[in-house]
């Protein structure tokens, strides 16, 4: 069975996020909350932890996983960015937002876009999320915490575990969390462009 803290949503706990990071070390697959839904997470060299997410969400190969950062100098690190997308990583980050972009040398291929190069990422507004990255020193591979057949991603800390209890690691608590994911920004092309409208306001991007 999956280990279950109770964390702080405003103030985590240190001692439980040095006890996440571990896990998330040792191999294991997570259940933590960001600032649009819950998220199922693992380390970036973490292939079987990956495949783990893949099976849970029900997903195949071509299913695209996002890292999430602890700021912009990290989506720096793991892809190319210009000066004209950094302007709009600056104004809108951290926040409920993902960016596709064009991958740096640092993300393994089996992550990328297999027609494009291209990877997702983002940071977002949360303090567990913040608490976490800080602790790991590195992103965390991330996908939805949807569910194969359900019209949301679950959102009650409660029901994650009576369903996902044994096929995760830890589940991090922080309460309700939402159910919108995030607006989703193509900056990899000349055009900027939005290919899904979520919690991110679209009116802040200037486009």
């Amino acid at each position: 069975m999956a280990q279950y803290f109770s964390v702080h949503p405003d103030n985590p706990q240190p001692r439980l996020i040095r006890e996440a990071v571990k896990i998330l070390r040792n191999g294991g697959v997570i259940v933590y909350p960001t600032d649009s839904c819950y998220a199922l997470g693992c380390m970036l060299g973490n292939k079987q932890g990956m495949e783990r997410i893949r099976a849970i969400r029900g997903v195949d190969e071509r299913h695209h996983f996002t890292l999430v950062c602890r700021d912009l100098s990290e989506i720096a690190h793991y892809a190319r960015v210009d000066n004209r997308q950094y302007r709009l990583l600056k104004g809108v980050t951290p926040g409920s937002y993902t960016f596709i972009l064009e991958a740096g040398k640092e993300v393994p291929k089996r992550l990328l876009h297999p027609k494009r190069s291209t990877i997702g990422l983002r940071v977002p507004e949360h303090p567990v999320v913040a608490a976490l990255l800080a602790e790991l020193g590195e992103p965390i591979l991330s996908a939805t915490l949807a569910l194969p057949g359900d019209d949301y991603p679950l959102n009650d800390p409660e029901e994650i575990r009576e369903r996902l209890g044994k096929q995760v690691d830890l589940i991090l608590d922080a309460g309700f969390c939402g159910i919108e994911p995030t607006t989703v920004i193509d900056l990899s092309g000349e055009a900027f462009e939005v290919v899904r409208q979520g919690k991110g306001d679209t009116s802040r991007l200037g486009l």
